[in-house]
């Protein structure tokens, strides 16, 4: 799946801005209480939020004031979210990536550890979903693809040879330092190329890079 790296490869110099969204306060101070003791996180309320911050949002499922609030989150504060909810649904798929989710956590799995995981990827724009979601958005932008008229076709413009084969290791789960090592890239490179194509089509993270990917056929 596509995942973060090990939590022991952050950056202990910098510690990453955290705002914890919940619908009541119990679910507010689990959160808080899993992730106020690593040295790494500096939590903030609301009002201390900035581009960059990484915003964890709570909830059961997703319903239109959800989506709302995480479009308003990335395009207009600059946020980086990570989703902890209990269910996506099928129709839910790419609208998640779409908004800019590139973390998502599953309410039964957020563990301390696991909360650490998906912060320190949100925080590097990758992707970390659970596997059994990141299968199921692959099956279905696959189905759209190929339903697609004229899907079979490689567009005149898009993805590089490099920018494909980066991707397609990405969707794999490497992280960047595997992905260098199978393409005989250095680290830098694998970066270079990862920000590039994200600027270039105005893609929020590595999770959405594989679904544009998968969408126009590339993969």
């Amino acid at each position: 799946m596509i995942r973060a790296a090990d939590t022991g490869s952050a950056d202990p110099d910098r510690r990453i801005p955290v705002v914890v969204h919940a619908p009541d306060p119990i679910s507010y101070a689990g959160v808080v209480s899993q992730l106020r003791h690593h040295p790494v996180i500096d939590l903030r309320d609301e009002a201390g939020s900035r581009p960059g911050t990484v915003a964890v949002l709570i909830g059961e499922t997703l319903d239109e004031a959800t989506f709302a609030r995480l479009r308003r989150m990335v395009r207009g504060e600059g946020a980086r979210p990570v989703l902890v909810v209990s269910a996506v649904r099928e129709a839910e798929l790419l609208e998640v990536i779409e908004c800019g989710v590139g973390a998502v956590v599953w309410r039964h799995d957020a563990t301390a550890h696991r909360l650490l995981q998906a912060v320190l990827a949100a925080s590097r724009g990758d992707g970390d979903l659970p596997a059994d979601l990141l299968g199921r958005l692959m099956n279905q932008v696959g189905a759209l693809q190929r339903s697609a008229v004229g899907g079979t076709g490689v567009p005149a413009t898009g993805l590089t040879a490099r920018e494909v084969d980066v991707l397609r290791l990405v969707a794999d789960g490497l992280d960047t330092a595997e992905i260098a090592g199978k393409l005989s890239y250095s680290e830098r490179t694998v970066k270079n190329v990862m920000h590039g194509l994200t600027t270039r089509l105005h893609l929020r993270n590595r999770a959405h890079a594989v679904a544009h990917a998968l969408r126009e056929g590339y993969i």
